[in-house]
């Protein structure tokens, strides 16, 4: 049977053998013919499969598809994070942990400091906890957990859509939607920690904690910071649970005044808590003219806000910034495709511009402070920051000399910062007699396109679904835009988010601060429209780092995405300016903490305040902390302990130090009065402003 099975192996191989008409004799073959025989088989196979492999069509090479780069990118993600796992597990501890430096606390508990005055912390946007009470059914099993900060970020991937829902608020009161509920997270725990391992007031309260401080006398002020300032007390009454515990703290406390220590946007914040607690209700909290004076010690604030950041406007108007332009520049189409339903901008815009908070940081003052479209108090500044030479120089002491002051504004490459939005890098260089100059008509909508684009574009997502392709363009059209417009232009693009918003802030100048206007709360967190309290033994700190480049201006084009449901203008990442030039990625750049420019953050303490003013009636006095940023040294250093960034400060020993000692009881002629290393001073000079 095997032989007649070999037999009909050979006929089925057609070129190695030629079949012919075979006896029965054939069949006993020799054992060495049947091995020689398979030889031939299994090499004429080989050769059938080449030939095959031959005839085959080659494979084009795959194109790159926009689900290709998504893919690169999560496997990256992903494959970065297991990374860090396995070092995580797999070192010691000891390894990984930053180097345990004695900190300020252990030092001045040497030096027998111990805790005086009660203190109370005040976080900014973003950096305070907020959990959920109530939501929709696909926020099940969340009651009570954080929706945001404190290592809640897992639930941006298991469901994304469902966090921005519940993160975001009715777009036209600023509360609450109907069925949902999220409220900050009370206590230190609140704000300690932005994510694992991520401190922000973390270091402050564990070095506080070293002199004695605790619960007793050290709070921290959470509120929900997307709302308007005013609407934190509408709602959940936070205004009033801040007075009470002040209030508290004050008596149980030895009758000691209060430091206050606010952060970022929590600077405005308390500076309209400020103004609040003396107005009589029922819009204010009736602790009557005194309160402050009696109450409030020093309010030192971090990384201040006073008078806007940039950032705010570009987040507005784009949902975008200079790191998130780079990231859209690496991977085109990605976070905006709608095959992969990310668009990922449309959403987060959709979100932000529900968020009150952030109008709050539009820039103050307009171009009295931040200039117009030829000149800057900042004309002239140098960005390489590593060239410039730092030293100490006092206000109190007019030791300011003109070698010092005018280190950083060596003429390389002039950027016209006063045009805070340009379309296209020729209309932020030109001269404003060579630009197109905004006509009214520009600002005003025509219903019949209006609608019609809104029809076809189905439900608005951003309110530049409700905009023609027309009036689109005409917002660009090689124009600039300054401070001033820029309120008319954002109140064009977006006017039911300034009309809800505009009802809570204000970001012009008072002329006459008697006006009765101005008791409204919506002035209250403008230090430019509201006088501070007559509480001339108080102190004001404007704490803040420098030697980081900061946005301060935009480069701005069409965006080349004109479908639906889309963001119409995006930042130019391809505009450079030259070597050495404050103009990258489409971001001219400005000295700062990375966030707040040295122009907001100090020029009230420089000049607004100065002395007797009519923004400081009594006098209190101010003084200006920089510190100069120096960035670790290595991985090992963590994030450093001289950093100046706006967030990475919070572990500065030297802030920290300055804090303690004005919380044991110096003053601020005592740690050392105004530490300068910037030129806060000369943009202070250069700004034209009455007081």
């Amino acid at each position: 049977m095997a032989s007649v099975l070999r037999f009909r192996k050979l006929c089925y191989v057609e070129s190695a053998v030629k079949c012919t008409s075979v006896g029965y004799e054939s069949f006993e073959i020799d054992e060495k013919l049947d091995k020689k025989e398979e030889d031939v088989l299994s090499a004429n196979n080989f050769a059938l499969e080449i030939n095959k492999k031959r005839k085959q069509p080659k494979r084009q090479p795959k194109e790159w598809r926009c689900l290709d780069s998504c893919c690169w990118i999560i496997g990256y993600l992903c494959t970065t994070w297991w990374l860090l796992l396995f070092f995580y597990h797999c070192f010691p501890v000891t390894l990984l942990r930053v180097p345990e430096l004695p900190g300020p606390g252990v030092r001045l508990k040497r030096e027998g400091l111990t805790a005086l005055h009660p203190v109370v912390l005040v976080p900014g946007i973003v950096t305070g906890g907020l959990e959920l009470w109530e939501g929709r059914p696909c926020a099940d099993g969340l009651f009570r957990k954080r929706l945001w900060g404190g290592g809640s970020f897992t639930q941006i991937f298991k469901r994304p859509l469902c966090l921005l829902e519940h993160l975001s608020l009715h777009y036209e009161t600023g509360l609450d939607p109907q069925g949902i509920r999220v409220r900050a997270v009370p206590g230190l725990v609140g704000a300690d920690y932005f994510a694992p391992g991520y401190f922000v007031w973390a270091v402050l309260i564990e070095n506080l904690a070293k002199i004695g401080y605790e619960g007793k006398n050290l709070h921290m002020a959470a509120y929900d910071w997307r709302l308007s300032f005013q609407n934190t007390e509408i709602r959940d009454h936070a205004l009033t649970r801040l007075k009470s515990k002040i209030e508290l703290m004050y008596i149980s406390n030895g009758y000691k005044k209060v430091v206050a220590v606010p952060h970022s946007m929590g600077v405005i914040y308390f500076l309209h808590f400020l103004k609040w607690v003396e107005t009589p209700p029922p819009m204010g909290g009736g602790g009557g003219p005194g309160w402050c004076a009696k109450h409030i010690k020093a309010v030192m604030n971090i990384g201040p806000a006073f008078l806007g950041v940039p950032k705010a406007v570009s987040n507005l108007f784009s949902a975008e910034g200079k790191d998130v332009s780079y990231i859209r520049a690496m991977a085109p189409g990605v976070f905006d495709s709608e095959i992969l339903g990310l668009q990922t901008f449309e959403r987060v815009m959709r979100m932000a511009r529900t968020w009150d908070s952030i109008v709050s940081l539009l820039p103050k003052g307009g171009e009295v402070i931040w200039g117009n479209m030829d000149r800057s108090p900042e004309e002239g500044h140098v960005c390489d920051f590593s060239k410039k030479s730092h030293s100490k120089t006092s206000l109190t002491t007019n030791n300011v000399n003109n070698s010092d002051v005018k280190r950083g504004f060596l003429v390389k490459d002039l950027a016209n910062y006063g045009r805070i939005i340009s379309f296209g890098k020729p209309a932020s260089i030109l001269h404003s007699s060579k630009l197109p100059t905004s006509d009214s008509k520009v600002f005003s909508r025509t219903s019949t396109s209006e609608n019609f684009n809104n029809f076809s574009c189905g439900e608005a997502w951003t309110e530049y679904d409700e905009m023609s392709r027309q009036s689109i363009q005409n917002v660009a059209a090689d124009k600039a835009y300054t401070t001033t417009t820029l309120l008319d232009l954002l109140r064009f693009v977006a006017p039911k988010m300034m009309r809800r918003a505009e009802a809570h802030f204000s970001h012009g100048i008072a002329e006459n601060l008697d006006d009765p206007k101005y008791n409204h709360y919506k002035y209250w967190s403008n230090p430019l429209e509201t006088k501070l309290s007559d509480a001339p033994d108080m102190e004001i700190y404007c704490m803040y780092g420098v030697g980081i480049p900061t946005e301060r201006s935009y480069v701005y084009k069409l965006s080349p995405n004109s479908r639906c449901k889309s963001i119409p203008y995006q930042i130019d990442n391809s505009v450079h300016g030259e070597d050495g030039s404050c103009l990258k990625g489409g971001v001219y750049f400005a000295d700062g903490d990375e966030s707040v420019p040295v122009l907001s953050a100090g020029f009230m303490c420089a000049k607004g305040w100065r002395g007797r003013t009519r923004f400081n009636p009594s006098g209190i006095a101010t003084y200006i902390r920089e510190y100069r940023h120096k960035p670790p040294t290595s991985l090992m250093e963590g994030r450093g302990i001289e950093s100046g960034s706006h967030v990475d400060i919070m572990g500065n020993f030297a802030l920290i130090e300055d804090i303690m000692r004005v919380a044991s009881g110096a003053t601020g002629d005592e740690i050392g009065g105004d530490q300068i290393h910037s030129d806060i001073i000369k943009m202070s000079e250069r700004i034209n402003l009455g007081l």
